[in-house]
């Protein structure tokens, strides 16, 4: 198994702007059904957790979501959070070329290009409490508190599932 960098474009993000973080590393398995399943299984952490992050589209605008990775989106919201008509899914070459990361190794911090970002409300507890985002690499995860996690990315903070 090859390990993921320890300096991604996510962690560098977080350095810069002096936020307090931690780096978990796991084994990443690229068959699992559900990545941010099995990485909260194999860090030991409850699957609420851990969030996934998601790239879609709202009207044809890039968004990026975060959202607990034992929950599902309703594109009904995402696309109401956005003021738009319409929200998919996008291409998994397309989420990578405008990321910058790797399917599986998406972090919502970091991206080649920042776009409008929101967190399920109903991902998140308190501001205080400690949360996992992905790193930017597959099998790598960054731990960092929910307040600050909102505040690097100037989330909106809405209901999404």
């Amino acid at each position: 198994m090859k390990t993921p960098a320890k300096t991604t474009r996510a962690t560098l993000a977080l350095d810069k702007a002096g936020i307090r973080h931690s780096l978990h590393v796991y084994a990443y398995d690229p068959d699992a059904p559900r990545i941010g399943l099995q990485a909260a299984e194999a860090l030991g952490v409850a699957p609420g957790r851990i969030l996934k992050t998601l790239m879609a589209a709202v009207d044809g605008r890039t968004i990026c979501l975060l959202v607990a990775s034992d929950k599902e989106v309703s594109m009904k919201r995402v696309a109401a959070a956005f003021s738009g008509k319409a929200a998919a899914m996008l291409k998994p070459a397309d989420a990578e070329r405008l990321t910058g990361y790797h399917v599986g190794g998406i972090s919502p911090l970091g991206q080649k290009r920042p776009v409008p970002t929101a967190i399920d409300a109903g991902s998140l507890t308190d501001p205080a409490a400690e949360i996992h985002v992905n790193g930017g690499g597959r099998g790598l995860q960054i731990r960092l508190t929910e307040g600050d996690l909102v505040g690097a990315l100037k989330a909106l903070v809405v209901p999404l599932t």
